[in-house]
């Protein structure tokens, strides 16, 4: 399909296009007020999902930590619906065209949380962690993720909140936990994400 044919939410200047997953999901999208020139646009769902099924995705994923009165380290999850139900897991998801790492972890929190993160203003991973669609793993695939609907590459940070919490969006809850009592069940592979993002920390 060529940006010609594509409805006209769907096109851009130029006849460049990028994906917005909460248009794909029947979701309202919010605005992005990092993108200055116009580069953000919506596709119909069935393309956004040809473009999953084609293409990895760059993502940014990211855990919330803080000390609980001992000092130990408990990290922040959201409870959200996933293709294997309903499964507590980190934040994130994808990075928009025109948008900053930065801005996408603080869009993301945003609409998830309702919250701020501290961050500085070009903020680089402390990992990359790969998820896989479980038919597709390559052989030489290192821990990963799993994601039936995708290939992301996932930018992983360990950040700080600020701000209220209310969770929103695909959050249906929120929480604090010790890496040693994480609840059940998990998104498949966010037990190894935090592993590599807290190695130092006993799960």
């Amino acid at each position: 399909m060529s940006a010609a044919e594509l409805p006209s939410k769907a096109r851009v200047a130029g006849g460049v296009f990028a994906v917005l997953p909460e248009e794909a999901a029947g979701r309202a999208a919010a605005p992005l007020a990092s993108c200055e020139h116009g580069c953000v646009t919506y596709l119909p769902p069935e393309l956004y999902a040809e473009i999953e099924r084609s293409l990895p995705l760059a993502c940014v994923d990211f855990v919330p930590v803080r000390h609980d009165a001992d000092g130990a380290v408990e990290v922040g999850l959201i409870l959200r619906d996933s293709p294997f139900g309903d499964v507590w897991c980190h934040l994130g998801g994808r990075v928009l065209r025109g948008e900053t790492i930065a801005g996408a972890i603080r869009r993301h929190a945003a609409e998830t949380l309702g919250a701020e993160v501290d961050l500085p203003s070009d903020p680089q991973p402390d990992y990359v962690y790969q998820w896989f669609p479980p038919d597709m793993v390559p052989s030489d695939a290192p821990a990963h993720g799993s994601d039936p609907r995708k290939h992301a590459i996932g930018l992983s940070f360990v950040v700080a909140l600020t701000g209220a919490i209310t969770p929103r969006g695909e959050a249906l809850d929120f929480a604090f936990f010790p890496l040693a009592g994480l609840p059940q069940p998990l998104w498949p592979g966010v037990d190894g994400l935090l592993q590599r993002l807290l190695p130092s920390q006993p799960t």
